[in-house]
C-alpha cells in the first residue's frame, strides 16, 4: 500500500509518537500530531539504550545525532549495597554486531526525535475528547474545538492513554510492584559503567549521561506511603547516601506501572509503545520497543493492502518480542527480590549468564 494520501494522526508527542511520525511520513502519509503538553518536554530525568535501541534510531537515520549527545556505556556492573560486586558483563560483548550501548538526558534524545519530525505538525496543548467511526475513516473531536476525518490514528501517549480509554474496552494501567525515583545528580568524571546497588528490597542505578552528570533511579516495593528516598540511599554504601546532597533537577517520583492488553488495534486505531505494552523499567527497553513499534507499523503499512490488515501483521510481529520483555520484566524483579542470602550469592554464579539470555532474543531485528 503507497502512503501518499492517507490521513494519519498521532497522539503523543514522546518517544513513540516522533519515531512513527518520521516513518509515516517517509512512507508518503499525511502526518499530524497533537501533545496534550502546551509545549515540548520529555518526562523523567536520564535514558539508557540498549543495544538494540541504538539500532532502531540508526534505522531512523538519527543514532549518530544521538551518540553525539550521549556517553558510550562499555561495562555493566551489579553490587550488593556495601557496594561488593556480585558480577559485571562488557555491553560490546552482549550486543557484538548490533549496537553500542549509551546513555543522555531524556530531554536530549526527545530533541533528537523533535527535529526528526520536524516537517511533521504538532499541536500542543490538544488531545482528542471523542474518536468515533464512520463507514470510510474515523473522526476525531479536539479539545480546541476542531474536528478532523483520519484515516489512522495512532495512540502513542504513553501509560495512560487517553486514546486507550476512548476506543478499546481494555484495562487501564496496573502498578508493577515498585515506587521509583528519578533524578540527575552532579558527579563529575564519574566511571563510565552502569552501576546498580542491591540492597535489603530496593535498588539504586547510577549512569553517566554527561561529563558532569549522573542519571539516578532508585526504587522500593509499593507501600503507603511511599519508602522515603533519603531512606533507599541510605541503606548503601558511600557514594550512594551523597547523591542526596548532589541533585540538580527535580526529582520524579511515581509508582511503576505495567500496561498488558489483549488487542493493540480497533478498526484502524492502533496503541504502540507504552500505551499498548509499557513494563517497568528494569529491562530498560521502553525506549527500544517503541521505536521499533514505529519501524515495524510503517514496514506492515508499505506490505499490506488495508489499514486493517496492516495492524493485524503489525501486532502479529510485535506481541512475541513484547511479550518476551514484560516476562523478563517480571522474572527478574522476582529474582531481585529474593532475600540476600539467596539473591546475591545466585547473582555472583549465574548473574552474567542471564542477563544475557535475558536480552538474546533482541539481538534479532525486529
Amino acid at each position: 500500500m503507497r502512503g501518499h494520501g492517507v490521513r494519519v494522526l498521532i497522539v503523543g508527542a514522546g518517544l513513540a509518537g516522533l519515531a512513527a511520525a518520521r516513518t509515516l511520513a517517509a512512507w508518503g502519509a499525511e502526518v499530524r500530531i497533537v501533545e496534550r503538553a502546551p509545549r515540548p518536554h520529555a518526562s523523567g530525568a536520564g535514558i539508557y539504550l540498549h543495544g538494540n535501541a541504538v539500532r532502531a534510531l540508526d534505522h531512523l537515520g538519527l543514532a549518530g545525532d544521538v551518540a553525539a549527545r550521549a556517553v558510550t556505556i562499555q561495562r555493566q556492573q551489579v553490587s550488593d549495597r556495601r557496594g561488593r560486586l556480585l558480577f559485571d558483563l562488557d555491553t560490546r560483548d552482549l550486543w557484538h554486531g548490533v549496537g553500542p550501548c549509551l546513555a543522555l538526558p531524556r530531554t536530549d534524545l526527545h530533541q533528537v526525535l523533535l527535529a526528526g519530525a520536524k516537517d511533521v505538525p504538532v499541536s500542543w496543548a490538544c488531545t482528542p475528547e471523542t474518536i468515533s467511526d464512520s463507514p470510510d475513516d474515523v473522526w476525531v473531536d479536539f479539545s480546541d474545538g476542531t474536528t478532523a476525518a483520519y484515516d489512522l490514528v495512532i495512540g502513542a501517549d504513553g501509560v495512560h492513554s487517553t486514546v486507550r480509554r476512548l476506543v478499546f474496552d481494555q484495562p487501564a494501567a496496573r502498578p508493577a510492584g515498585q515506587y521509583a525515583y528519578r533524578f540527575l545528580a552532579r558527579w563529575p568524571d564519574a566511571p563510565t559503567t552502569w552501576s546498580l546497588r542491591l540492597g535489603r528490597k530496593s535498588a539504586v542505578l547510577t549512569i553517566p549521561v554527561t561529563a558532569e552528570q549522573v542519571y539516578c533511579y532508585c526504587d522500593a516495593p509499593l507501600t503507603d506511603p511511599p519508602q522515603p528516598l533519603p531512606d533507599i540511599l541510605a541503606e548503601c554504601g558511600e557514594p550512594v547516601p551523597d547523591l542526596l546532597d548532589r541533585i540538580e533537577l527535580d526529582v520524579h517520583s511515581a509508582p511503576n506501572e505495567e500496561v498488558v492488553l489483549d488487542r493493540w488495534s480497533r478498526g484502524v486505531v492502533v496503541l504502540i509503545g507504552d500505551a499498548a505494552h509499557a513494563t517497568a523499567p528494569n529491562m530498560a527497553q521502553g525506549a527500544a520497543m517503541a521505536v521499533e513499534d514505529a519501524i515495524v507499523l510503517a514496514e506492515s503499512l508499505m506490505v499490506a493492502d488495508t489499514i486493517s490488515e496492516a495492524l493485524h501483521v503489525y501486532e502479529r510481529r510485535r506481541r512475541p518480542r513484547t511479550d518476551w520483555v514484560l516476562a523478563q520484566t517480571r522474572r527478574r524483579e522476582a529474582s531481585r527480590r529474593l532475600p540476600p542470602a539467596l539473591r546475591n550469592p545466585l547473582l555472583h554464579r549465574v548473574g552474567r549468564k542471564l542477563f544475557h539470555s535475558n536480552y538474546q532474543p533482541l539481538r534479532a531485528a525486529p
